[in-house]
Parts: C-alpha cells; sequence; structure tokens
C-alpha cells in the first residue's frame, strides 16, 4: 500500500469510527474551520523619488544644429570638446525655486547674466564682439524637471557659419576674440553686397566677399527713425571704406542701419562694408 493509499485508509477507518460510536439518533459532530494556508503579504518595495537632472558642466559640448540653438531647452547630449562640436557651455547660473522655470523673471535673469559673462568669455572689445559672428544663446530644465528641483540655466557660446546655420567651434573659444588670427575666422563678412540679392552673412573663415569694418553706434534709447539713422552712417562708412580701399579715388562700400525690430532686441548700432 502507497503512503498516499494508507493516509486515506486511516481517514476513511476514522470516519467510520466516529460514526459507530455516535449512536443513531446523533448527529455528526460539526467540523471546525477549514485551517488555510497562505502566502505572506509582500511588503510593497519602497521606492525612490525621482531626482533632477544635474546641471551641466562649466565646459561641456554639445554638436547643436540652429534649431536647437534656438530652443529654450536642451536636450542634447554631450560630446567631447576635442571632437567636432558647435557649441560650449561657459556658464551655469541658478536661480530662486520659488520662480517659474518658463516665467519672465527667469527669462531676465538668463537674458542679462549670459550676455555680461558671454562678454568676459569670448573676451576682446565691444566693438569685436559686434563685428563678429560668434553669439551666445541659453537654455533652462523643462517645467517638469524644475518642479524636481532643476533651479539652473545654462549659457552657451556658438557661432553662425550663416544665416540658418551653425559653425564648429575650433580652437580654445575663451579668449578668442583677444586673438587676432581666431578674431578673424569667426569675423563677420557677406556672401555679397548688403541689401543686394545673394547677400547673406557669413563667418570670414568661409567663402564670403564683403567684409564688416566698423560700427556706427547710437545712444540707446527710443528708435530714433529710420531717416536719422541712415543718415548716421554715410560718412563714417564713407571713410572707413576708403581707408581698406587700394585707390583711395575709386572704392566701394555699403552701411548696414538698424530696424525699428532689430532696435527693440537690442542692437542700435549699424554696420559699415566694403567689399573684402
Amino acid at each position: 500500500m502507497s503512503r498516499r493509499t494508507r493516509g486515506l485508509a486511516l481517514l476513511v477507518g476514522a470516519a467510520l469510527a466516529l460514526t459507530a460510536c455516535s449512536g443513531g439518533g446523533s448527529s455528526a459532530p460539526e467540523a471546525g474551520p477549514t485551517p488555510v494556508l497562505r502566502s505572506a503579504t509582500a511588503s510593497p518595495t519602497p521606492t525612490d523619488p525621482p531626482k533632477p537632472p544635474p546641471p551641466p558642466g562649466p565646459r561641456t559640448c554639445y554638436r547643436l544644429g540652429y534649431d536647437d540653438a534656438l530652443a529654450p531647452t536642451n536636450d542634447q547630449k554631450p560630446v567631447p570638446c576635442t571632437g567636432k562640436h558647435t557649441a560650449i557651455t561657459f556658464f551655469v547660473g541658478h536661480f530662486d525655486p520659488k520662480l517659474a522655470v518658463d516665467g519672465d523673471p527667469v527669462h531676465q535673469l538668463e537674458s542679462t547674466a549670459c550676455p555680461r559673462r558671454f562678454a568676459t568669455f569670448a573676451g576682446g572689445s565691444i566693438e569685436d564682439r559686434r563685428l563678429s559672428l560668434l553669439r551666445t544663446v541659453w537654455f533652462t530644465p523643462t517645467v517638469d524637471d524644475a518642479a524636481l528641483g532643476a533651479h539652473w540655466f545654462q549659457c552657451v557660446a556658438i557661432a553662425l557659419q550663416g544665416d540658418q546655420q551653425l559653425a564648429p567651434l575650433v580652437g580654445p573659444v575663451g579668449g578668442v576674440l583677444d586673438r587676432p588670427e581666431a578674431r578673424d575666422h569667426y569675423a563677420l563678412c557677406g556672401t555679397a553686397e548688403p541689401g543686394t540679392d545673394g547677400f547673406e552673412q557669413r563667418m570670414c573663415g568661409v567663402s564670403h566677399s564683403w567684409q564688416a569694418l566698423r560700427t556706427v553706434v547710437f545712444p540707446p534709447g527710443r528708435y530714433p527713425g529710420e531717416d536719422k539713422v541712415k543718415a548716421a552712417g554715410q560718412t563714417p562708412c564713407q571713410d572707413a571704406g576708403r581707408d581698406v580701399a587700394s585707390d583711395p579715388l575709386n572704392y566701394r562700400w555699403s552701411y548696414q542701419w538698424p530696424t525699428l525690430q532689430q532696435w527693440q532686441a537690442g542692437q542700435t548700432w549699424g554696420t559699415c562694408w566694403a567689399p573684402a
């Protein structure tokens, strides 16, 4: 007899014996509650709250495209600064956690801090920076990341190779406008005479036919009007064109004055040009 069969027989025998002893008129004894074996209740696994992304390092490089540079946030992965890149972080600041990351106070903070820090980072004079296609853009964390505790902003240096194209950054960018050869590489040039068909701004380090020579600066304040800003550049730009001409009696020059829209965006100066 197997162990399982023997166990069943013992259970049947015990039931018969119990019935024989109970007497004909007695009911069977009540059965107690059936014992149930349950697995232990699993304790919930503790989960750490999500952490905000850390701020980028002060010299983090990226391979950004033109549209990436216009975005309010930067989701591109860093690349080695020793390889091809079009952007480099030069400053990381922080803002009050009580401020909305997409609000005007944060925008005012970064749009003020980044140009000021850029001037120190890129070097050169204010004229050098105005006659350069080096620019600064800035990024913040996303709204979701800011809600997790990311309260920083990122100032990034880029260079415009053309109107809608970023240039690869060549060599160290810190202090670049203090170095004559590097300053000339990033200087403002054009594909044709300003104001004519085919004109497009170009970095002087690539093919070009015209070059910016100097600026005509106006005091800040209300826009003086197109007639005044146009007239103000005639003499200084004519002089600048003559100074670089091989023949002082036969030369060309051009002048770009700021429009109202450019003035409102902060460009309170015009630019003098001559053939390269």
